[in-house]
């Protein structure tokens, strides 16, 4: 039987689903040889990008003209291969932009645990990272290189909370789980009456350190060590969970949550700021995805929606709640508590 036009869209939904990861695996492979780099400096032939990269003639011209076909690349009319916008703005590594660091560890720990999806839904156990993230933490190298990547993913979810939610009325802030500081020397640098603290792991001092230094921020924030299940929190006028939640088991999020109102000084504010799913959990598929992406690195690690943080809010004792779009894939959760 011939099949339908609406069955060849269907068919071809399909199979561009099922083919995703090869799309991924030629970015990634870019990437690790250093071809958007390369580019950066100046467009080159296929021949001579062959011979500076190490790459097999037979196979070059096929991954050169799929990154066009992909719009990662333009081949201009004299055969020379330049990187498209995205790629010279993000996948060059001399650039604070760049983000391919996060797409090699994607590439080296998360690719894997994808392939286990199967067992993960059906043993419902982690496949793959550690539940320690002081035993990750051992190799700052390895962590330094990580963050370099997290921070420059980051930007917009950095840049929307220094300039559009509204410190004027405060004084000081936490960020809780602030890594080595990023967020919080940010926030620092564009309102200069604000105080902050950063608190995370013993572990990451040093990296706080060199980062406060880099941005210039060295005195106006600080660094306090803890684990902030267990340890004293900072008590601050707002205090902040960014990417921090999703880590971690129900019965953690509302003790941390909690933990976080005792913190608060009357009168201020809690914010996180997450990939939430809608409250009827029909998208967004990216935050769908990275929910499954959650459960495969960390036990009892997800996404959650809106309204099940406003019940951990409430029972906490916040109120005032608002959830809010902060950039193409964040969203912010503002609770306040009272004075």
């Amino acid at each position: 039987m011939e099949q339908t036009p609406a069955a060849d869209t269907d068919l071809q939904f399909v199979m561009d689903t099922a083919s995703g990861f090869w799309r991924s695996q030629a970015l990634f492979s870019g990437v690790n040889l250093g071809l958007f780099t390369l580019l950066a400096r100046e467009p080159a032939h296929e021949a001579e990008l062959t011979q500076a990269l190490g790459l097999h003639p037979d196979a070059a011209r096929d991954f050169l003209d799929a990154l066009v076909a992909l719009g990662l690349l333009t081949r201009g009319d004299d055969g020379r291969y330049a990187n498209a916008p995205a790629a010279d703005r993000y996948l060059d590594r001399e650039k604070d932009s760049y983000v391919g660091g996060f797409f090699t560890f994607m590439g080296h720990s998360l690719y894997p645990a994808w392939g286990r999806l199967s067992e993960l839904l059906r043993s419902g156990a982690r496949q793959e990272g550690r539940d320690s993230f002081g035993d990750w933490y051992r190799d700052l190298d390895q962590v330094r290189r990580f963050m370099d990547a997290m921070d420059s993913v980051s930007a917009p979810v950095t840049a929307a909370l220094a300039h559009r939610f509204d410190w004027t009325p405060y004084r000081t802030f936490a960020d809780l789980g602030g890594a080595r500081g990023n967020l919080a020397g940010h926030v620092a640098a564009a309102h200069p009456h604000l105080r902050g603290v950063c608190f995370d792991l013993p572990a990451l001092a040093p990296l706080f350190t060199e980062h406060m230094e880099r941005l210039g921020t060295t005195g106006k924030v600080t660094f306090q060590g803890g684990d902030f299940r267990t340890d004293p929190l900072p008590e601050a006028d707002v205090l902040l969970f960014g990417h921090v939640l999703h880590d971690w088991d129900e019965a953690s999020r509302q003790l941390l949550v909690k933990r976080a109102f005792d913190a608060v000084r009357p009168g201020g504010a809690l914010l996180i700021y997450e990939e939430l799913l809608d409250d009827d959990r029909r998208g967004p598929a990216r935050s769908l995805l990275m929910s499954l992406n959650m459960r495969l690195v960390r036990t009892g690690g997800s996404e959650y929606t809106a309204a099940q943080a406003r019940d951990w809010l409430t029972a906490a004792g916040f109120a005032d709640i608002t959830v809010e779009d902060l950039t193409a894939t964040e969203r912010l959760v503002i609770a306040r508590k009272k004075r």
